[in-house]
């Protein structure tokens, strides 16, 4: 089994996980976060003042999938959410030990 993160755009959400589910993933968890790389922040405009923020808001995704899709769910990911500018995003992906769906006790590829 993998583990697969993926920050991107906040904007790029709803055409990944669409995408995501039209090649069979199940389920995923979204959260909200806030980070910078290459882009380094960004300058905005606060009550008539400029200040810059080198926090950017993110979508961070994270999936859990078998190790014959694994690869499918990256390429989709990075076929989608490429907006072919800076900021797009990075995808990391782990070996998962295990998975336990916590109702039923299923373990293994079957917890997925």
């Amino acid at each position: 089994m993998k583990f697969i993160i993926a920050i991107i755009k906040p904007f790029k959400l709803d055409e990944v996980r669409e995408a995501l589910g039209g090649i069979g993933v199940a389920g995923m968890t979204v959260s909200e976060v806030k980070g910078f790389g290459r882009q380094k922040g960004q300058t905005e405009i606060y009550r008539g003042a400029e200040y810059s923020t080198n926090m950017l808001p993110k979508v961070k995704i994270e999936i859990a999938a078998a190790d014959e899709i694994a690869p499918q769910v990256i390429e989709t990911i990075q076929q989608v959410a490429s907006t072919d500018s800076i900021g797009d995003g990075k995808i990391f992906m782990f070996d998962l030990a295990g998975a336990t769906r916590i109702r039923t006790g299923e373990t293994g590829d079957t917890a997925l």
